[in-house]
């Protein structure tokens, strides 16, 4: 790998590590290479988490293995994915964002390749866990190697073509996850990474320039591994309580340890000298409110979206391109009418859009309850579709906006980092608890009936929480109304399969000496 060695704090060197180089510009042929690098690494880890949405059923039937096996394939991702973020941004800053972007893609693609060659479950998991550590390590990195870059005046321009091509990639995906799976195999979808992260690699080598954060100090590794340590036994916890019961020993060990990690994070996050989550940017009550409507919302739509996908297989019969395909348009809704919302935000504040997001949503889950055998995805399916997507597009703005706006100053870059993690932690704490609650354990997942019923009960559990989500906004959030959107998108990764929003915010100028906010 390409040493940084003449990349300082605050400057770059360029692909060959020469010395410090120049700013590029957006119509260079070197800036158009930096861009094509980023959304390629960006598409690998959106399309692999797509479509390992698709193929649980395969999986599931493949590896001869138990609803809850499949709950952890999913979980393991995201539970480094969002213990690590955090950490992997102030350590992109430190070490060189291209280094530790190329370390993330390296990382991921041999657990590609260990996911590819899992022998069983077990395998599967631990492999899918190793994946998270490396999307932690490269998203991140990716936006932040765009915008150390290029020229101030070409910044907006690199960002927008990357948050908005990532965007078309991921709702692609269905179709390649699911044409792969009839073709071939469930491993394939892992294999794919190889030859594409092997072009991202050296696209990055030889035209990506190395850059460097100012962040001083060592980084919180006591903060990241008490995080994680906390979350995963908090997912065991959940997802035993069901068929363990509270006297369960599983279930009694996973609680003590969930305790311990727990206080251990928060005592190394109060008294550490760098902590990765500074207490202090929960102090305003806004962005207290604006995080907790996010876990709501995001706990909602990643349990949701976890068994939507393979409710539309094995109840309805669909084919694995077709119930893959089935959310793409969330994700082209939100596309085209996120910018407009940011609008809209600025001109009404934006406690309306947020009830009025979170009501659409909960009309979404409510008409979901109708899916059954044969359901027609025109009259069933894509009502569904098109209410979610109109509801995120209407609520995701605002909402990112009032998170954005409500932390201080100097910590206006952390708070979407952390906004960011407490919806990835949403996705995996609902994702652990809704599928045991329902009856979804063991091999119900393969009886239609018994799925449809707990399909069911998910659909109206969300739609109830989506309904809380609107009286929160509607009772906390309150934000002024010169919320300025989009000049410099960012690409936002929900729960939900291959929905990646691009909103970013700046914050206009107010009395008092307030500058300038952006989505980081």
């Amino acid at each position: 790998m390409t040493p940084d060695a003449g990349a300082q704090p605050g400057e770059l060197s360029p692909a060959d590590g020469s010395g410090p180089g120049e700013l590029l510009r957006y119509r260079s042929a070197q800036g158009r290479w930096v861009v094509a690098a980023m959304i390629l690494g960006s598409s690998v880890a959106g399309i692999d988490s797509t479509v390992v949405a698709v193929a649980l059923p395969a999986i599931g039937r493949n590896l001869h293995v138990g609803f809850q096996g499949l709950q952890w394939t999913v979980t393991s991702y995201t539970l480094t994915l969002a213990s690590l973020i955090l950490l992997a941004g102030s350590l992109s800053d430190r070490w060189g964002r291209r280094r530790v972007f190329l370390a993330g893609l390296g990382w991921f693609t041999v657990a590609s390749v260990l996911c590819a060659a899992a022998p069983g479950i077990g395998w599967l998991i631990a492999a899918r866990a190793v994946q998270g550590v490396g999307g932690a390590l490269m998203t991140p990195a990716s936006l932040a190697i765009i915008e150390a870059a290029f020229q101030p005046g070409d910044r907006t321009h690199a960002i927008g073509t990357w948050a908005g091509f990532s965007g078309v990639s991921a709702a692609v995906a269905p179709f390649i996850g699911g044409w792969l799976l009839e073709t071939g195999s469930w491993r394939w979808i892992f294999l794919i990474n190889v030859p594409v992260a092997a072009a991202v690699a050296w696209i990055t080598l030889r035209h990506v320039p190395e850059s460097r954060g100012t962040s001083s100090g060592s980084a919180d590794w006591r903060g990241a591994l008490a995080g994680a340590a906390a979350l995963a036994t908090i997912t065991y916890a959940i997802i035993v309580l069901p068929s363990g019961g509270v006297s369960s020993p599983g279930f009694a060990i996973a609680a003590v340890l969930a305790l311990l990690s727990s206080a251990t994070f928060a005592v190394a996050e109060w008294r550490g000298s760098h902590p990765m989550l500074p207490p202090a940017i929960f102090r305003p009550a806004q962005f207290r409110a604006a995080n907790a409507v996010t876990f709501v919302v995001n706990g909602a739509l990643g349990g949701f979206a976890f068994v939507f996908i393979p409710a539309l297989e094995i109840i309805a019969g669909y084919s694995p391109v077709v119930a893959g395909s089935a959310l793409v348009p969330v994700t082209v809704v939100t596309l085209l009418l996120s910018g407009a919302s940011g609008r809209l935000a600025q001109r009404i504040g934006p406690r309306p859009q947020l009830v009025a997001g979170c009501l659409l949503c909960t009309a979404a889950a409510m008409l979901a309850v109708r899916i059954g055998p044969q359901a027609s995805y025109w009259t069933v399916v894509l009502p569904v579709a098109l209410l979610f997507g109109l509801g995120l597009a209407s609520l995701l703005p605002p909402l990112i906006a009032s998170a954005m706006n409500s932390a201080p100053d100097s910590l206006a870059g952390l708070a979407s980092g952390v906004n960011n993690a407490v919806a990835r932690v949403a996705g995996l704490l609902w994702i652990a608890a809704l599928p045991p609650i329902t009856g979804l354990t063991g091999a119900a997942y393969t009886d239609p009936v018994q799925f449809r019923v707990s399909f069911a009960q998910i659909s109206w559990i969300c739609a109830a929480a989506f309904a809380c989500a609107a009286v929160l906004a509607a009772t906390f959030i309150t934000g002024p109304r010169d919320l300025i959107p989009a000049r410099r998108p960012a690409l936002l990764q929900t729960p939900v399969p291959h929905l990646a929003c691009p909103v970013a915010f700046q914050q206009a100028a107010r009395r008092g000496g307030r500058g300038e906010r952006t989505l980081r």
